[in-house]
């Protein structure tokens, strides 16, 4: 009896082994996501609705209506991988956590370039009373749904360095591997991704108002909320390539625009970004 026992616990011990085995073995590493880490950096192009910006100090407030912008776009450069000059390019940074295999958790920067569009006609409301004193004073006036024309001496207004968007987000991830055929997903994936964020704005504005002396330093200048949609690329399990649309609102009620803290400006408008990033997946 007792040998029966024996030999019944030693084919018990072999069947067990060879199941982990084989279940350890069709285990891929890319099955699970909950507790890894992510990081990445990436690009980005950007583009702005118009806005309506309204300029306030002490001896004025007026509204330049339906202002245009363009992004500042620096194209493929070894700035984007050189620490000493990463916030020259358009860039983005995210690093985030998998509370779940579908869920995750991030912190991220996105620095955007936002330049107003000079030299043209734009219709302005409000008014212009400075001291005779001060240059800028040839811009004084009433105005009323007035087309002025918005030279460079009169207005230069940019989030160049730059518009600074640093949020949280909660996104979701779905292994869409299947659909293309692909079976070993610890050597490629395909993940769509979809999120939602928000946060605030701490751009570094270049601004030089009716002649006043110019203004360039980072401030704490309101918030934004984003969502964005998205499909991730995993290679050999660690890395990985991923491709976004994102878009967004921003508002901007304390923008710094000389060094008086009485002048300041306010807008708010509408943001698209396409993004390309890289970056590693990975567990500590």
């Amino acid at each position: 009896m007792n040998y029966f026992n024996r030999i019944l616990s030693i084919g018990f011990t072999l069947f067990c082994t060879i199941v982990y085995s084989q279940t350890e073995q069709t285990l891929k590493y890319t099955t699970s996501n909950k507790g890894k880490f992510f990081v990445s950096w990436g690009g980005n192009r950007g583009a702005y609705s118009k806005s309506d910006i309204r300029f306030k100090g002490d001896n004025y407030d007026f509204t330049i209506s339906e202002a245009t912008a363009k992004d500042k776009p620096k194209g493929w450069h070894i700035d984007y991988v050189n620490p000493t000059r990463m916030t020259i390019p358009q860039t983005n940074a995210k690093l985030g956590y998998f509370i779940s295999d579908h869920y995750t958790v991030s912190l991220g920067l996105d620095h955007m370039k936002y330049v107003m569009n000079r030299n043209r006609d734009r219709t302005v409301n409000g008014y212009i009373d400075l001291p005779d004193s001060e240059l800028g004073s040839i811009y004084n006036g009433d105005f009323n749904n007035e087309s002025v024309f918005i030279s460079e001496d009169f207005l230069k207004f940019e989030h160049t360095d730059g518009l600074n968007y640093i949020y949280t987000e909660i996104a979701r991830y779905d292994d869409i591997s299947s659909l293309f055929g692909i079976n070993n997903t610890d050597i490629f994936q395909v993940n769509l991704t979809e999120g939602i964020g928000g946060g605030v704005l701490f751009p570094k504005t270049n601004a030089t108002l009716l002649q006043k002396d110019r203004y360039d330093e980072f401030h704490l200048a309101g918030y934004g909320l984003s969502a964005n949609l998205g499909v991730n690329l995993t290679f050999l399990k660690y890395f990985f390539v991923q491709l976004n649309a994102k878009g967004g609102y921003i508002n901007m009620n304390d923008i710094r625009t000389t060094g008086d803290t009485a002048d300041h400006a306010e807008q708010s408008f509408y943001f698209f970004q396409r993004v390309v990033s890289f970056g590693s997946i990975f567990r500590l």
